[in-house]
Formats: C-alpha cells, structure tokens, sequence
C-alpha cells in the first residue's frame, strides 16, 4: 500500500450506499475516526449501520445534521449524494476539502487503471477489458460505478494489476488527483439533467476524466461523437480514437482500441467477445413462459439506453417503464415506441410524464409496483411477445438502485413461470 493519509483523521462520509459502506470500512481500517451521515431511514440501512457501529464507526440516519460537520478535516461523497445538499454547502463555506469514493481509492492504489465513462456501456465495456486482460494472465479487478466499489478492492490489488474502472460523472464530480493510465469516453447524450442544470454542465462532468492526465497516458475516445471529438484540445494525453466497425457493436470497438493499446492480439480479443453473454440487468434473458420471452434491461435508465433495446430485439414488446424521471424527454424514442411496443404499463414517479408523452404513440396501463406492472404485461401478451423491462428512469422512488429494480423483476418473473410449472 502507498503512503496512509488518513490516519488518526476525522472523516465524515456522505451517504450510505455500496460506496459509501466501502470507503466507511476502509478509511476505517486506516486508522480515520469516521462519521457516516445518510438521509434515508429503512431496515435496510438500519442493518449496514449496525455493520459499521459495530467497527466503531459513528452512525446517523434519517437526515444529515449540521453539526456532524464540526471538527472535520474531509468530507467524502458518495456519488448519490448531490453537491446542493445542505451538509455539503456548510463544508463547503468551512473550506473544508470535498472528494470523492473514487479519489480516496485512487489515492491508495498501486496498479495502472483503465476507467471508462459515457452515458451508456459503461459496464459492459468495462467488463470486457477486464476479461480480456485475465484471459492474458493479468492480474485485474473490475470495480466501480459497476456495482463493486473501487474502495472495497483496494487492499487487494498489486502494483502489476490492472484495474478496470467504471466511472460516472457524478463520480468524476469530486476527484482531485485521479488519473487513470488510459481514459475512455464511449458517447454523449442528455441524462441527469434532474442534477444538471444543462447538457454542458453534464459534458463537463464527464470531461473530468481527463482532467489529470499527461502525455504519457491515453484518451480514447467515440470519433463518430462530434461533441467528444470537441473536447480534445483539453485533453493532455495521447489521444486515440475508436470507430463502428462493419456494424459491429461500437461499445467492441472501444474495447478493441484500448487492449490493442496493451498489446493484446485482436484474435484474442474475438475469441473473449464469442464467449461474452452480457451483463446481468441489461437486455438480460430471464425465461420463457407460455411463448412470451421476459427480458430484464433494469439498468436502462435513460432514453438512449431504452432505444438501443427496443432496437435490439425483434419480436413485439410490451414495454414495462418508469420511476423516477431525470429530466429528460422522450420524444426521440416516440417513433420506436409505436412501430415496436404493442402494449406500455407504466408505474413510478414518471407515470403521468410517460403516460402524456405515449399517449398517442401505444396503448398504456398503469400500475401502482413492479409486481402488477409485470403481472399486467403477461396478461395481455401474446405467444411470441416479449415483456421487457426497460424503465427510462432511475430506481430510486421505490428501489435502492436498477439492480435492486432488477432482482425484483426476477423475482416476480419466476414466481409467475412457477404457477405454470
């Protein structure tokens, strides 16, 4: 391990997610006196908090207290966590420093990373590199916005690993020193703009990721994207573009041009895509009941990312969407949505936005959770039709994250093909 900066330091962490768990535990472990404060209160915060109490660490739910700030020497934020949020504004106006997950890992980390941002295939691309590099014998550890934090992995990696990192702008928010030996930037297109005050703002979030690198590293980025190929007079590293290759999924050949960077042989690289079968939540197969195929794409939380799924799949679509809107508009996916989804059941925070944007576009049903949602999907399919879960929205008016949504879904799918059995 490097250098420990955090011992015998007074930390407070904002937020109690996957992240937030993780850098708790690890900065505990350095010898930090930690303080976690989240807003939520459920059973299940109730029972990582008791994880965490019982390592000593200082605990508050329900709402963050402005005192928790007195005496601090760092705040760290879980990417969650907006930077309006009062306790940050108060740190903020104490000078006291802010950072991010992300940025405490990195400052631990002895290993080269590759990180990877862009509004959608993050993880999948992510996940590819990760799995050629171990195809080669490479040590590696795939973490991230990902689902496994960069922070729980850290005590694990060895100076000759690589770590394959996914990175969200909200992550990229509050680093300071990161920079990762190769940087990726897939696409671009509106998302968060419920945390955004524009697209620029979301653009410049993103372009963070660059922010520390120097000539002896790479960007890697989307040349068909006009908006990212603006960006590279910023950019201090060697600058290295991906195309679409004869059709091919362009999220291939970004993983292509950064193993190609490496050193890896492209023939390796095919024979590691011929094995791949996707990522769990994203156009993820569940079964078959009755002739009607179920797909689980919980992790599209955007319109680009639902499109790309109505894209992908041939049969009729009774389009299961909804939750929590983040400020974006649907328009672009109207003309999909009539030619493709035969039946839309919405549900969440978003149902009356989706119901007044469809409403000339498919016929719509509504219903109150996930599990009537799915039921009322089934009812009205055909042999041959393909329920799908594809929300458009973020998870988090009724579901901790997409994956929670996710599981869910699953859930419910099997306990339906069980009364068929």
């Amino acid at each position: 391990m490097l250098d420990n900066p955090y011992k015998n330091k007074k930390i407070i962490v904002v937020g109690l997610g996957r992240s937030g768990y993780a850098v708790s535990s690890l900065l505990s472990d350095l010898g930090a006196k930690i303080t976690v404060t989240e807003k939520q209160l459920n059973d299940s915060l109730k029972k990582v908090a008791l994880e965490l109490q019982n390592k000593g660490i200082e605990v508050q739910l329900g709402g963050h207290q402005e005192s928790s700030v007195d005496g601090k020497d760092l705040v760290v934020l879980s990417p969650g966590v907006d930077n309006n949020c009062p306790i940050i504004k108060l740190a903020e106006e104490r000078n006291i420093p802010i950072i991010s997950e992300i940025e405490v890992a990195y400052s631990l980390c002895p290993a080269k990373i590759i990180a990877v941002t862009g509004t959608n295939g993050k993880t999948t691309v992510t996940t590819l590199i990760g799995n050629v590099l171990s195809s080669q014998g490479k040590s590696v550890h795939i973490c991230g916005n990902i689902g496994n934090p960069f922070s729980a992995e850290v005590f694990k990696i060895s100076k000759d690993a690589y770590v394959c990192l996914e990175v969200s702008s909200f992550q990229l928010e509050r680093i300071l020193n990161f920079r990762p030996k190769i940087a990726v930037f897939l696409n671009f297109s509106p998302d968060h703009l419920d945390r955004y005050k524009n697209i620029q703002d979301y653009l410049i979030a993103k372009k963070r990721i660059f922010m520390n690198q120097r000539e002896d590293d790479f960007a890697v980025l989307n040349y068909q994207e006009i908006s990212i190929r603006e960006i590279t007079k910023d950019i201090k590293a060697k600058v290295v573009y991906f195309n679409r290759e004869n059709n091919i999924n362009p999220n291939f050949s970004a993983v292509k041009e950064v193993v190609g960077l490496l050193g890896v042989k492209e023939e390796i690289v095919e024979e590691v895509f011929s094995k791949f079968r996707g990522i769990a939540h994203r156009l993820e197969y569940v079964t078959e009941i009755k002739g009607v195929d179920f797909i689980n794409d919980s992790k599209a939380t955007n319109v680009e990312s639902c499109l790309w799924a109505l894209q992908n799949i041939k049969q009729p679509i009774i389009l299961i969407a909804g939750g929590r809107n983040k400020g974006l508009k649907f328009d672009k996916i109207k003309g999909t949505i009539k030619e493709k989804v035969k039946l839309m059941v919405i549900l969440g925070e978003a149902k009356d936005t989706l119901r007044e944007a469809f409403k000339d576009t498919t016929d719509i049903l509504e219903a109150s959770s996930l599990e009537e949602a799915t039921e009322l999907a089934f009812k009205f399919a055909s042999k041959g039709d393909c329920v799908l879960l594809s929300p458009m929205c973020a998870s988090f008016d009724m579901f901790r994250d997409f994956e929670e949504r996710g599981m869910h879904f699953k859930e419910i799918v099997f306990k339906i093909s069980q009364r068929y059995a």
